[in-house]
């Protein structure tokens, strides 16, 4: 059975992000939340928790995960970043946006858009992704919480643990999170190109 740790969304407890890490970095996969909705988060290295959230989600092999990240430091980590688009990174950060990005050779091959050879990256707004991903000392390999056959995220700590005790191995509560998802930009090229309208304010990219 999961466990769930009921976490301060402003003055996240020290104790609670240690233990949460840990067992990330035990091959575990947890629930989490984020600046948008909950999110289903594992090591970034690991494969069969990789494949635990695939089940979870039924996911095909070619669905696009993200890269939760602490901050801009890591973006040059693991994407190739050109100029103009660190400054448009840098203007909507953190915040609710998913940046797709050329992928460095750092990101695992499993990872990668296999035709593209692109990593979606994020720098979430939220003082629990915070505290877990200074901790972690690297991303988290993440993707929204939504169930097969539904349209939106789950939103209650409570009830995703009762539908998934058995499937994850921590939920974390940080109060309420939204329905909405976030917005998904593309920075391949020199310009900017909306995949996906979500939360956030996209003029920042017109």
């Amino acid at each position: 059975m999961s466990q769930l740790f009921r976490i301060h969304p402003v003055n996240p407890q020290p104790r609670l992000v240690q233990q949460a890490v840990e067992i990330l970095n035990k091959g575990g996969v947890i629930v989490y939340p984020t600046d948008s909705a909950y999110a289903l988060g594992c090591h970034i290295g690991d494969k069969k928790a990789l494949d635990r959230i695939r089940d979870i989600r039924r996911l095909q092999r070619d669905h696009h995960f993200a890269l939760v990240c602490r901050d801009l430091s890591d973006l040059g980590t693991y994407a190739n970043v050109h100029n103009s688009a660190y400054r448009q990174i840098k203007a909507a950060t953190p915040g609710p946006f998913t940046f797709i990005l050329p992928a460095s050779r750092e990101v695992p091959r499993r990872l990668v858009d296999g035709k593209r050879k692109t990593i979606g990256l994020r720098v979430p707004d939220n003082e629990i992704c915070r505290a877990l991903l200074e901790k972690m000392g690297e991303p988290i390999m993440s993707t929204t919480l939504i169930l097969p056959g539904d349209e939106d995220p789950l939103t209650d700590p409570d009830e995703i643990r009762e539908l998934l005790q058995h499937q994850v191995d921590l939920v974390i509560d940080g109060g309420y999170c939204g329905l909405e998802t976030t917005t998904v930009v593309s920075l391949e090229e020199d310009y900017p190109v909306i995949v996906r309208e979500g939360m956030g304010d996209t003029s920042l990219f017109v």
